[in-house]
């Protein structure tokens, strides 16, 4: 499936993306405050596309004009116990090169995911997450109408083996209905 927005293109991951994927995410101000390591060449970018990014309602983040992605955002679906997610509910993740940090661009897509879970997919909740001192995400979040739910301080982050504190935020299609 492919999305649009006004300035976007959120589209499936595909093999071909390795090279974009790790020109942003091998950068220390993406991955960690996200949970996830810098990449440390594009065969791991590959590897990524392949096991974690190349599922359903997972797009690449792409300005119109071109096909190169600059950021990922996708909705997953009842991911671990730790999250407690029940049926009909989804968590969004994202993340955002660092050249387009400040343009709105993640907005644009949150915008849109937003809209195709509750509208298309008929969800009742999304949840979003960010750990302890994320505070441009926890600023996204706010903007997108996310309102607090819990904190979890001792989430283990796997992909970096830590333990961090968690705030995790939610919003329902009823509340997303009302801002739009």
């Amino acid at each position: 499936m492919v999305l649009e927005t006004e300035r976007l293109i959120l589209r499936g991951w595909r093999d071909t993306d390795a090279s974009s994927l790790f020109k942003y995410a091998k950068d220390e101000r993406v991955g960690p405050p996200a949970g996830w390591a810098p990449h440390s060449d594009e065969n791991y970018s590959k590897a990524v596309i392949r096991t974690i990014l190349a599922k359903d309602e997972t797009y690449a983040i792409c300005l119109k004009g071109t096909d190169e992605p600059i950021g990922s955002i996708g909705l997953m679906f009842r991911d671990s116990d730790e999250r407690g997610i029940p049926d009909n509910t989804a968590e969004l993740g994202y993340w955002l090169g660092v050249p387009f940090w400040g343009r709105g661009i993640a907005f644009e897509a949150a915008k849109e995911i937003l809209r195709h879970g509750f509208e298309d997919l008929k969800l009742d909740t999304i949840y979003c997450g960010y750990f302890e001192g994320n505070e441009r995400s926890k600023k996204l979040q706010q903007k997108c109408g996310f309102k607090y739910h819990h904190t979890n301080s001792k989430t283990h982050v796997i992909m970096l083996n830590e333990i961090r504190t968690e705030h995790i935020n939610t919003i329902s299609r009823a509340d997303w209905r009302s801002d739009h």
